[in-house]
């Protein structure tokens, strides 16, 4: 019998998810002396509310991050002096590995390779327990009578398997190499309340209490070990204490369930008829028949099975029909086949407060944590061939400003896309283009701005609602139903100084402000569709403010605008310089970010500030003449939006991003200036 080890200060990774938030949960409400420190980025099927029992007590910490953050990493384990590491974080859902595999291994390998460096590094831990799956054994014969044993080759069939069976080969290494005190375990399918809905029990119990039919992949012969998740927990629990390190343990069950059985005992408790509520669809690229686990050695060290699987679906479903809106919309994850709604950092909807201290808030937010997690698009070190696997754009708006630039981005980063063709109104032509063109990210460039400018839209009211309302609604509900993330790309133009925002404050509107300006009609519908689209959680709309290039001729380019106008005014605004920008909005999506972001440079400038940078740098005749606002609305049809954009935001997330004047000379004015001077050289 292994000695009891104690624990003192413990890191869960993931545990805003299924089974970490059951082990957290547990090892909270029975060791009040342990320090539990929780560290998760909030994924698609991850929620605060799974450790809710926990997030009250003195003893956790709760810090939203990524563990591929180096510097986020080795900053927990030194400031809170972890000593323990139980590593649950992971991508883990099979259908999502055979469309977004490359995830998978940025998540499950890199994720647990920076851990296991930052545990060399620190050289503090005392355990590191790694969790890993049944799966890596890849398919177990039907007719075996002995599970797989802890020294079973691994021998995994999918990628998901794959990335866990490559992150043990890391543990192991470490553990051989740097003498790092591991533990690996590898699970049975679990089931239990806060499961997130793609996994097989909660998505049959959620169709089954609306009367949809259950979909079998194949033919439902398929066999599985199901384990409730207390008994899991405890498990780990057990592991935690008594497991001995370099040591492998199979946590699992030896009482079997084929698929369709499972439909079927779910049908029966709903009273549907199996026949007409059970589904057969197309089966996964493939499917493993079977998992069967011998979990003797977990047994030696005192653990054992509890519940049955009778008592555990019956509490299961008891939990599902009593909390049936936990997780919000999940239709895209009750379809056969769902796809990922988020992947890294874009977590859903907090649900309570995380950042119980100063301490969770300083590594939330640091700038030097949040730096590390993310890497310039612009950077060299970004290889385009590498960003370009596993995505591919649907873009609309390709005749528009920023649709137009944006396939330039494409091209120029290597990114397969793809320019829609239906029209915005139009459902039927937008569901078939995605299911034609099967894109990983939509795009929404389209909308109308109006000719020449937004004058247009107020005598053109119908047309105007048709697309930037109706058109943008109908894209992200399709997406929506086809789990896709749609990049929607708004305006700022909807907001106007006021006494709580004045001109030449510094303070500016922040993202969760509402909109205060609708003195153009263009203005209000761009301001009623994001108030919209504000529902969907499958959206990330971004909040541009008069746009600029380095195509200076560019008829929609905002310095151009400005240096044909006969008279301007001269007021400081918040404005986007694409060439910055743009690129950082494909980095968003292959994050998977969702929800509004002010998507302007920091601070403001004014119309005559950069006239002044036009005048040094492209043309030292240009001149130009100032009037008021007052003679300025004597020759517009509707007035037109001043402010200033909160972007703290955005430099959290990317803070090398340069302040509007700083940006507007290194991406706007100095490269002109360049090729000017080069063409009047030659």
């Amino acid at each position: 019998m292994a000695t009891t080890y104690e624990p003192k200060n413990i890191l869960i990774t993931g545990a805003a998810g299924f089974i970490a938030s059951h082990v957290c949960n547990r090892l909270i409400r029975n060791y009040p002396d342990y320090k539990i420190v929780v560290v998760d980025k909030l994924d698609y099927c991850s929620n605060l509310k799974n450790i809710l029992p926990s997030i009250s007590s003195q003893n956790f910490k709760f810090i939203k991050g990524d563990i591929a953050t180096a510097d986020l990493v080795n900053y927990v384990l030194l400031s809170e002096s972890i000593d323990t590491i139980m590593h649950f974080a992971a991508q883990t859902h099979v259908d999502n590995s055979f469309g977004n595999s490359f995830e998978f291994t940025k998540n499950n390998i890199y994720g647990t390779h920076v851990l296991l460096e930052a545990c060399k590094v620190t050289g503090q831990i005392k355990r590191f327990i790694h969790v890993s799956t049944d799966e890596v054994y890849g398919e177990t014969d039907e007719d075996a009578v002995m599970g797989n044993i802890e020294a079973s080759q691994l021998l995994p069939t999918n990628p998901y398997s794959a990335t866990k069976a490559g992150a043990e080969m890391l543990v192991m290494a470490y553990g051989r190499s740097y003498g790092l005190p591991v533990i690996t375990t590898r699970g049975n399918n679990v089931y239990g309340p806060n499961q997130f809905p793609e996994k097989l029990i909660p998505k049959f119990i959620l169709l089954a209490m609306k009367g949809q039919p259950l979909p079998i992949h194949g033919d439902g012969s398929n066999v599985r070990s199901y384990l409730y998740c207390e008994d899991v927990a405890e498990a780990f629990e057990t592991i935690l204490h008594r497991g001995e390190v370099g040591h492998v343990y199979n946590i699992g069950t030896q009482k079997e369930r084929r698929v369709i059985d499972v439909a079927k005992e779910i049908c029966q408790l709903f009273s549907l008829n199996p026949e007409t509520h059970i589904k057969y669809v197309e089966n996964r690229p493939f499917n493993d028949q079977r998992y069967f686990l011998d979990v003797q050695k977990l047994k030696t060290l005192g653990w054992f099975e509890r519940t049955s699987w009778e008592e555990g679906l019956k509490k299961t479903t008891e939990w599902y029909v009593n909390n049936s809106d936990w997780w919000g919309d999940v239709s895209g994850a009750l379809l056969p086949h769902p796809k990922m709604l988020m992947v890294p950092g874009i977590g859903r909807k907090c649900d309570g407060p995380h950042n119980r201290n100063s301490a969770s808030s300083y590594v939330a937010n640091n700038s030097i944590a949040s730096g590390m997690v993310v890497r310039s698009p612009r950077s060299p070190k970004n290889n385009p061939s590498t960003q370009r696997r596993g995505l591919k754009f649907l873009i609309y708006g390709k005749t528009g400003y920023l649709g137009g630039l944006l396939g330039q981005l494409c091209e120029k980063q290597g990114i397969p896309f793809v320019y829609g063709k239906g029209r915005l109104e139009e459902r039927s032509q937008l569901m078939q283009e995605i299911r034609t063109v099967k894109p990983t990210h939509v795009f929404n460039a389209a909308g109308l701005t109006g000719r020449p400018n937004a004058d247009w839209c107020e005598s053109h009211k119908v047309e105007t609602i048709r697309t930037n309302v109706v058109g943008t609604l109908n894209l992200a509900d399709v997406c929506r139903e086809h789990g896709l993330l749609m990049i929607n790309y708004g305006s700022g133009c909807i907001f106007e100084f006021d006494a709580e925002h004045p001109m030449g404050s510094g303070i500016g509107f922040k993202e969760e402000e509402k909109p205060n300006y609708t003195g153009s009609f263009y203005s209000k519908s761009k301001a009623v569709a994001e108030d919209l689209l504000n529902e969907y959680d499958n959206v990330c709309t971004l909040r541009a403010r008069m746009p600029i290039s380095s195509n200076l001729s560019h008829p929609r380019n905002f310095v151009r605008k400005i240096t044909q106008y006969e008279k301007v005014v001269d007021i400081p605004n918040s404005m986007t310089v694409l060439d910055e920008l743009l690129p950082m909005s494909i980095e968003l999506a292959k994050r998977n970010h969702r929800g509004i972001w002010n998507f302007t440079n920091p601070g403001v400038v004014s119309h005559n500030e950069v006239l002044e940078l036009y005048k040094n740098y492209i043309d030292p005749n240009f001149k130009w003449v100032n009037f008021t606002l007052e003679e300025q609305a004597k020759v517009l049809v509707a007035p037109r939006s001043n402010n200033e954009m909160d972007a703290s935001k955005l430099k959290k997330e990317f803070p090398e991003l340069l302040s509007i004047k700083d940006s507007l000379i290194k991406y706007i004015f100095e490269p002109n200036k360049k090729s000017i001077a080069g063409a009047v050289s030659k």
